[in-house]
């Protein structure tokens, strides 16, 4: 049974209403693009509902949050044995959404290997699991991947195969940001306010006419998700006396500044920009780095070029990089872990090398 709503009265998302009727009325692979937030899965999970295969597996998975050996091991499966941790046989996504629908987000995050499995299975239906000796018999899974990155641009500089960019392009939906719908702000406002109330158990605020005229004009990088998380943090601040006023909005709404995830024109590398908000402004890698990584604002290149920035400014030294950070020296390990779980450290050794009398020598700092 459908569960599944978009909400949205503007033209555009009439016209991605239409796209998603077109798409759910054929079984052909699905490549959706937008910004982060945009509600991309939600579009997946519409096409999925309406379609034949609604009574089958809808089963989403995060390309750009697992290094290529866990993303093999997510996608197709392993034995027994096949590496440290495998205790047992273990099903991929794919042939949980057998007969049904694998939605891969971020599939732009796919490194060439990868990218080449993938194309594989498009053309056999056939996958082998890690360790395994032979394929498993052909499964029928519907592919909708999706994506913020400009695939087209990934083709040309070679990172992304051109042969799978257009397996996968055959119904393309491309989602606009919130700031290019501004009628749907209140609606989808409304609609969270409400939810939210239930939720936590507090009244239904009343949003003040010129915070709401605040909430209409900003530009929303974060788009619905990030409407939805300013939805709940105003329920909860302003439930209580039943009134949010402009003060109870977050600084870069209330002020109108703009928000650290909107899009820059500068010529500045996205990791020199965030490594100077953490230095300059005494910001945590935790709230300004890992909490949008883990939210899909980032991606793992992004992060990689963060740390490789920290370490150009550190010479290489984890230990000082945590406190550039603005971490507590026992998130050490904490630190390095993330990092290499989520295939985003950067080796050290480069930035280690300085000039002295004409020579290269390697720095005495401590990793």
């Amino acid at each position: 049974m459908e569960t599944t709503t978009m909400l949205g009265a503007s033209a555009a998302m009439r016209a991605v209403e239409r796209e998603i009727a077109t798409a759910a009325a054929c079984g052909a692979k699905v490549l959706i693009t937008g910004e982060s937030g945009v509600g991309k899965e939600l579009v997946a999970r519409l096409i999925h509902e309406r379609g034949l295969r609604r009574t089958a597996p809808f089963v989403p998975m995060n390309c750009a949050g697992l290094p290529d050996t866990l993303l093999e091991s997510e996608l197709f499966g392993h034995v027994r044995g096949s590496f440290t941790g495998a205790y047992r046989d273990k099903r991929g996504r794919l042939e949980s959404a057998h007969k049904g629908t694998i939605f891969m987000d971020e599939i732009g995050e796919m490194s060439l290997r990868m990218q080449a499995m993938l194309l594989r299975f498009l053309e056999t239906g056939e996958i082998q699991r890690v360790g395994a000796d032979r394929s498993l018999p052909p499964l029928d899974v519907r592919i909708i991947a999706a994506t913020h990155r400009d695939l087209v641009a990934r083709v040309a500089d070679q990172s992304f195969r051109e042969d799978l960019f257009y397996r996968l392009k055959v119904v393309h939906i491309e989602v606009p940001p919130l700031r290019e719908r501004r009628d749907d702000i209140a609606l989808l406002l409304r609609y969270f306010l409400e939810t939210f109330s239930v939720t936590h158990r507090l009244p239904i605020p009343e949003v003040s006419p010129e915070a709401l005229q605040r909430l209409l004009t900003y530009d929303w990088p974060g788009n619905v998700r990030e409407l939805k998380n300013v939805a709940e943090r105003v329920v909860v601040s302003g439930g209580h006396n039943g009134r949010v006023d402009v003060g109870l909005l977050p600084l870069e709404i209330g002020q109108q500044r703009r928000s650290v995830a909107t899009p820059t024109t500068s010529s500045e590398p996205l990791g020199e920009q965030r490594l100077n908000r953490l230095l300059s402004e005494g910001l945590s890698f935790w709230a300004e780095v890992h909490e949008p990584f883990m939210n899909r604002d980032l991606t793992r290149e992004d992060v990689r070029q963060i740390v490789q920035a920290g370490l150009a400014y550190t010479r290489g030294n984890y230990k000082m990089l945590v406190r550039a950070f603005n971490m507590p020296a026992g998130d050490y390990k904490r630190f390095l872990s993330f990092l290499r779980t989520h295939g985003c450290h950067v080796s050290y050794q480069s930035f280690r090398m300085v000039k002295a009398g004409g020579s290269s020598h390697a720095s005495a700092a401590c990793a």
